[in-house]
């Protein structure tokens, strides 16, 4: 397949496959959300998922999360990986959120980039899945796939992420990084990968292979 035909193979099969991709960090808010994704560096989802809920019992707002001490949040976090700069980062954000936003998360890259313990993939997920714009955060799966589908040889997050954005339309951008993610878990992950299970990654060079 060209390079064209391999960017539209892969919007298609992913829809086919994910129609409608969940969020797949468990959220309320733009807060919550906020912090799940600040949770999940080194870490799963679903240990997040599993940690977030008594967490957010205790605190679920800025305002809450602020008046908690800092060993209280790392109790609630503790089987997350860093949870020790983890919780001192969710301290002082949330302690900023109230000062500066009146306990709302802004609504710019910016702003979020700003708080302790956020970086551009963490603003760019809040960015897209709870305020809507365009963004294109780029994970672990997101950086091995597009590299493996020769869709990009950046060497970094931020290499692939330019990438991804020049190849794929800016209105698929939101869902489409969800769909990677969904893909890269099910049917490509980075242990035990097979070319039998990772269809798409396959069906795009096999006619290559057979040459």
């Amino acid at each position: 397949m060209l390079k064209k035909e391999r960017i539209q193979y892969v919007i298609d099969e992913l829809e086919k496959l994910y129609p409608v991709p969940p969020i797949p960090l468990d959220h309320q808010d733009a807060f919550t959300l906020l912090i799940a994704v600040l949770l999940s560096a080194q870490t799963t989802d679903k240990k997040v998922n599993e940690v977030t809920p008594e967490l957010f019992a205790k605190a679920a707002n800025a305002k809450a999360m602020a008046r908690l001490e800092v060993d209280e949040i790392k109790y609630y976090i503790r089987q997350i990986g860093l949870s020790n700069t983890k919780a001192k980062n969710i301290k002082k954000l949330a302690e900023i959120l109230v000062e500066k936003y009146d306990g709302e998360v802004p609504e710019s890259f910016e702003e979020l980039e700003e708080l302790p313990g956020v970086g551009h993939k963490t603003a760019s997920v809040v960015m897209s899945q709870w305020f809507g714009h365009p963004a294109f955060p780029v994970d672990t799966h997101i950086f091995r796939l597009l590299r493996l589908w020769k869709l990009s040889n950046g060497k970094t997050v931020e290499l692939v992420e330019k990438d991804a954005k020049k190849i794929f339309p800016k209105e698929l951008w939101n869902k489409l990084h969800i769909q990677i993610i969904y893909y890269g878990r099910e049917f490509s992950p980075a242990r035990a990968w097979s070319l039998e299970k990772d269809f798409i990654t396959r069906n795009m060079f096999q006619k290559n292979d057979s040459k």
